[in-house]
């Protein structure tokens, strides 16, 4: 499984806007490898923080997220749940989309719709912030509330800073998951070479079954 030539003009132009990135994580275990500069968490108390990195537009992410929402819903409490998604470009309109249906709290409400008109319907809304914009509010997103806060300063400041944070995590590929800021797994690390899509998704879920029992242990 490789990743798409979108995605990895995705990272480039990400990874532009901040700091020089080096791929320094290695290999530590069975389907997954360790960040050589961990990064703090912000998950509270007990909990173990997972991030998912990703692109509406990568159909990877695409035939992992089923298996990864059961996942965490089974989950629970016991971890910290966010996604962070790759931009093309200072000003993607997916990436800006979701940063913005972030802060209204409204991205479990559409994301998989998304996923499904761009990959399950063919349907072309990445285009242009407008065609997105029209797709949500077709799909109950509040209208006034969006465009309050897709132009608003905390919403522009995630934009800028999405090129940091990739770089922090040191994450050249999606869908990319993170545990605890130090360990990282993926279909493509998980799966190994000559995995179907499927069985990857499924290997990639059980090593995270126990990077988060591994993680719980020590808290």
């Amino acid at each position: 499984m490789r990743s798409t030539r979108r995605l990895m003009l995705a990272a480039t132009a990400m990874l532009a806007m901040s700091a020089t990135f080096t791929a320094t994580s290695h290999a530590a275990g069975p389907g997954y490898t360790t960040l050589s500069t961990p990064v703090p968490v912000a998950a509270q108390g007990k909990k173990v923080e997972v991030i998912e990195f990703f692109m509406y537009t990568c159909p990877h992410c695409y035939a992992l997220d089923p298996l990864l929402e059961e996942w965490v819903k089974k989950q629970g409490d016991k971890i910290s749940f966010r996604r962070l998604h790759f931009a093309q470009s200072p000003t993607d309109p997916l990436a800006h989309a979701y940063v913005t249906l972030e802060a209204m709290g409204q991205t479990e409400a559409v994301h998989g719709k998304i996923l499904r008109a761009i990959h399950g319907e063919r349907q072309r809304i990445y285009r242009s912030d407008d065609e997105v914009k029209q797709f949500l509010l077709k799909n109950g997103i509040d209208k006034a509330r969006y465009e309050q806060l897709f132009n608003s300063f905390s919403v522009q400041t995630k934009m800028k800073q999405l090129g940091t944070l990739i770089s922090k995590y040191q994450v050249s590929s999606a869908p990319t998951l993170v545990v605890d800021g130090r360990y990282m797994t993926s279909p493509t690390i998980a799966g190994g070479a000559g995995a179907s899509e499927v069985q990857a998704g499924r290997q990639t879920i059980a090593v995270l079954d126990q990077l988060v029992a591994k993680v719980a242990e020590k808290k």
